[in-house]
């Protein structure tokens, strides 16, 4: 099956891929990442005894905040009405790494798979900022999209993840 670029003309220019003949249907995406961080930033984090505040709940601000917006951060996406976005979050001690999740659903002619990468990478941005005074070394790592349904593609989900736990599709 061949794929042609949707944000490009025949002459290899830019354009805002057209959507209007397509139907308007339910399209949910998943997408999560991690930001490795210290011991000290694990146990704040957990603790909820951060300076700056309570940095779960911040970040799942941002990650929605961001997810809402992303049309005006991604270059030709279109501007979605979202009908939810949810961020999720876990903390792995052994690899002391806390792992977002961002689901994204809405009823419209194109997908959400931006909205929900863009609310994985706002939310773990908003862990770095709210903890790069104890630790300037944290590191997001794994930004992906788990899942995706809607739309003439249908369905798609990512095979073989690593790890037991699997994250919350709802």
């Amino acid at each position: 099956m061949e794929h042609k670029l949707t944000h490009f003309d025949e002459r290899g220019q830019a354009v805002m891929a057209d959507v209007s003949g397509k139907a308007e249907t339910e399209r949910v995406a998943v997408a999560c990442g991690r930001i490795h961080v210290s011991g000290e930033v694990l146990r704040t984090i957990r603790e909820g005894t951060a300076s700056k505040g309570d940095v779960l709940a911040v970040a799942r601000i941002a990650g929605i905040m961001a997810a809402k917006r992303t049309g005006d951060w991604i270059p030709l996406c279109h501007p979605l009405s979202l009908t939810r976005c949810a961020v999720d979050f876990r903390l792995d001690e052994a690899r002391r790494e806390v792992e977002a999740v961002c689901t994204v659903c809405t009823c419209d002619r194109t997908g959400v798979e931006m909205e929900a990468l863009t609310g994985v990478s706002a939310a773990l941005l908003t862990v770095y900022d709210m903890c790069k005074a104890m630790d300037r070394g944290m590191e997001l790592t794994g930004i992906r999209l788990l899942k995706k349904s809607g739309g003439r593609s249908g369905t798609w989900e990512r095979k073989g993840e690593e790890g037991s736990d699997e994250p919350a599709y709802d």
